[in-house]
């Protein structure tokens, strides 16, 4: 006789997050309660902070994530505890850290725990878990991304975290904040577009050349195993000499240091990738499709250009997406050199011992590369979607 109850087991992976989300509560502090901008300060538990009413009520909601996310079925009702916990969490950081705040304070900082870190991993986790299994088409992922960054978006702009000493590291350097900003996107996305410039006919040539395809990739490998940090310091003596020596070349902009030099190692790492991908896009296409266009009568040309590229489009925009992730972590060193971008505030903060100036660059250089592969993985998974 067959049970008249049917036991789900507990999820796996809900389990490991709800175990690492708890050592996080009792090991770690939620917030840092410091003097100034580069003292160690005090830290503070979840626990100890439980009489506020905004910890009492992030605390129940962590709960009802944690059962949630062990042995909740329902994809839909998962993802809206995540996304209540996970806006709860923020809330509950800055009210706490408006609380912990003394009056009139002026350089009293407030830092997130390791625990606040954990509890956003977790809780972002279970989130991206449920967004899966709910196969939500390409563009509905985009638009849930729209959705969790307007919520941040009117977090930030509510003031409510206006206390944390990440906001007030970006209250201090606001007008620098934005133009590096401008500088790091200019530097990642100029990159990139230089690169499908050079390297998209570069892998057209090594797929129809099967005999320098081999030396080319080897080369552009072994460019690859340079450092970034030695590859730019390369660089720096050759264009420096350019622009000593040729004034045309110094009245556009070329030096040893700064943009320059960054924006060709940049351009040099990002040629791999898509060199590579047009090849094995291109020997993806069934050689039939390309013989029934022959006997049509379309020239090579024709064939490239209306069959070859569309066909092999989301393999080369794959590698497009793995360069332009890549340019976006690898602009942060290039502050190293002048060229400015998150790095800067980054390099900064590491000087001053100022863990808050660093978080200033890391956490929107994390955005952007985020957000650039879930945008640029929902066009693949759409162009593929058209071609079945």
């Amino acid at each position: 006789m067959e049970d008249a109850q049917t036991v789900h087991p507990a999820d796996r992976l809900g389990v490991v997050l709800v175990a690492g989300g708890a050592l996080a509560i009792a090991w770690m502090p939620f917030i840092i309660v410091k003097a100034n901008r580069i003292a160690a300060g005090k830290p503070q538990l979840l626990d100890q902070l439980i009489a506020q009413p905004a910890a009492l009520t992030l605390i129940v909601l962590l709960v009802a994530a944690a059962l949630a996310a062990a042995f909740l079925k329902n994809q839909v009702l998962r993802l809206g505890i995540a996304t209540l916990t996970i806006v709860a969490l923020i809330v509950a950081l800055g009210v706490v850290s408006t609380a912990a705040t003394p009056p009139g304070s002026t350089v009293a900082r407030i830092t997130p725990g390791g625990a606040f870190w954990a509890l956003l991993a977790v809780v972002g986790l279970m989130i991206s878990d449920a967004l899966v299994k709910l196969r939500l088409t390409p563009w509905l992922r985009v638009a849930a991304l729209a959705v969790y960054a307007a919520l941040l978006a009117a977090v930030l702009r509510s003031g409510l975290l206006d206390n944390l000493s990440i906001m007030k590291e970006y209250a201090n350097n606001a007008d620098k904040f934005w133009h590096e900003a401008l500088g790091h996107l200019f530097l990642s996305l100029g990159s990139v577009a230089i690169a499908i410039v050079l390297a998209l006919p570069l892998g057209i040539f090594c797929y129809w050349q099967p005999r320098i395809r081999a030396v080319v990739l080897r080369a552009l490998s072994l460019v690859q195993t340079i450092p970034s940090l030695a590859l730019f310091g390369i660089l720096m003596l050759p264009l420096g000499y350019i622009a000593a020596h040729v004034p045309f070349a110094a009245s556009i902009g070329i030096q040893g240091i700064g943009v320059a030099p960054a924006l060709v190692a940049l351009v040099i790492y990002s040629l791999l990738p898509i060199v590579a991908n047009t090849v094995v896009g291109l020997a993806g296409v069934d050689p039939s499709v390309r013989d029934s266009a022959a006997g049509m009568g379309l020239t090579r040309r024709q064939i490239l250009t209306g069959i070859d590229l569309p066909l092999a489009f989301p393999i080369i925009l794959t590698g497009i997406r793995i360069v332009l992730v890549q340019a976006i972590g690898l602009v942060t060193v290039a502050a190293l050199i002048g060229g400015g971008g998150f790095g800067l505030f980054i390099f900064q903060g590491i000087g001053q011992t100022a863990n808050d100036l660093v978080l200033l660059g890391a956490v929107p250089t994390v955005f952007l590369a985020f957000s650039s592969a879930v945008i640029l993985d929902a066009v693949i998974d759409s162009i593929r979607g058209q071609h079945a």
